[in-house]
């Protein structure tokens, strides 16, 4: 018989190994092909940027407006999306979420002017607001803490791909695909990625399960396992965890983790954003050549994320390795702006930044169950990545001002890696003691 394995240090407790594999085989899957289009949705305006600019007015600095009115949407009914998939399940919820952003998105072929490329990229947004921080909500109820660093890092090979496939696809698109059905090629680029979330959207419905405990393939013994995992902390994170959204948001650790977020994301949209912009500025033009090149930073990230997310759940120090991987991104950064016209070591300085950006994605979100625990985890996730996101207003707004005003990115570059370093500080010297410590099994 098998039985729980546990570390009396640490307080941990762990289900037989093929448990978990089990599991993950049975949910992961389907959710990273979802949240492959989710950021695809994110990016693909990136691509579409000088087309869209060919088809109608639309400077820099509104390009950055549009891109941040999604996530204003985003963040206006994150908690309440988060709150609502707490109340009826992952299925029903991720279903409605994926139906409505992907008809919202494939709706963007109607946009000609400037007002709605405003009105349907904060429609996006609203409709897509909770998902990524609900999946993550939704795999901790499946998925004990020392599983989830390299669970996530499997997850967001997703994030990866929606760059590597989508930067090369959409060059493709937008050569090829010009005049097809009387459209534009940049509307194809929308068409293809919003209408299979329809379809993700209908699978989702028959095909995900809520809770563990109301499966048919676990056994008695099985779920037992898992619940006792699940269940199981180290004895001081579990008493500074906040049992409420009220007293986290009063909690020092609370607000340090969103500040981070915040932070991170800045980086992040100055990578999801503008890294075709920087690739064009240093002098390519061929959109096949500036697709493929663009996809190199998800490459990096992809390969970044399956080493570093497995090395994460060993040493179990969170929060040296998230340093690390801000390290890195700012890194990056300053060596594009540095190396803005010479091709070889600007990509190599681009590929920095993926590998960074997007393994302190999967680092992070180990972080916010150590701060929130029960009814709170849903909201107080929810709204940790509401104070993200709102870096997803200032960073493409910002840094099309700042092209706008000088002409140039490479002072947003220099920003960036700025944020990149008052992130560094902020992971090193102001974490408190509960997020130090290290929840794996010796």
């Amino acid at each position: 018989m098998k039985t729980l394995l546990s570390d009396d240090k640490l307080g941990i407790a762990t289900a037989p190994p093929e448990l978990y594999s089990r599991i993950k085989w049975r949910i992961v899957p389907l959710l990273m092909v979802c949240l492959l289009f989710a950021w695809f949705d994110r990016i693909n305006i990136g691509f579409v940027k000088y087309d869209m600019q060919h088809s109608f007015p639309l400077s820099n600095t509104a390009y950055g407006l549009g891109a941040s009115l999604f996530v204003i949407g985003y963040i206006i009914f994150e908690v309440p999306s988060n709150v609502m998939l707490y109340r009826i399940g992952a299925r029903r919820w991720f279903a409605r979420i994926l139906i409505t952003w992907g008809l919202a998105s494939a709706a963007m072929v109607f946009v000609r002017s400037e007002t709605a490329f405003y009105v349907l990229r904060f429609i996006i947004g609203s409709a897509e607001a909770g998902f990524t921080p609900g999946i993550f909500f939704y795999l901790g109820t499946w998925i004990p803490p020392h599983q989830r660093g390299r669970t996530y890092g499997v997850l967001y090979q997703a994030v990866a791909l929606s760059g590597v496939l989508g930067a090369p696809l959409s060059g493709f698109i937008l050569t090829h695909f010009h005049g097809v059905g009387g459209l534009p090629a940049w509307n194809w680029v929308f068409l293809l990625g919003g209408l299979p979330c329809v379809v993700l959207g209908v699978i989702v419905w028959f095909r995900l399960e809520d809770r563990f405990e109301d499966v048919a393939w676990l056994s008695a013994q099985e779920k037992s396992h898992l619940r006792e995992a699940l269940s199981a902390q180290p004895l001081e994170a579990a008493t500074s965890r906040a049992s409420s959204l009220s007293v986290a948001l009063r909690s020092p650790a609370f607000l340090v983790v969103a500040l981070v977020w915040f932070l991170t994301q800045i980086a992040a949209f100055g990578m999801n954003f503008w890294v075709p912009h920087i690739v064009r500025d240093a002098g390519i033009s061929n959109r096949m050549l500036v697709g493929a090149i663009t996809a190199i930073p998800y490459l990096f990230g992809s390969i970044s994320m399956f080493l570093v997310g497995s090395f994460a759940d060993r040493l179990g120090d969170r929060r040296m390795i998230f340093t690390g991987c801000m390290v890195a991104t700012g890194i990056g950064f300053l060596g594009s702006a540095i190396f803005e016209n010479s091709l070889i070591p600007l990509v190599a300085c681009l590929g920095l930044v993926g590998a960074g950006v997007l393994t302190a994605y999967t680092t992070f979100w180990s972080l916010p169950p150590k701060v929130v625990a029960g009814s709170a985890a849903a909201s107080g996730i929810a709204v940790i990545n509401c104070v993200g996101q709102l870096g997803g207003i200032v960073s493409p707004i910002a840094v099309g001002k700042i092209i706008d005003v000088t002409g140039s990115i490479t002072p947003a570059l220099y920003a960036i890696a700025s944020v990149c370093g008052v992130c560094v500080l902020v992971t090193l010297f102001l974490f408190p003691k509960s997020l130090r410590i290290r929840e794996i099994k010796r």
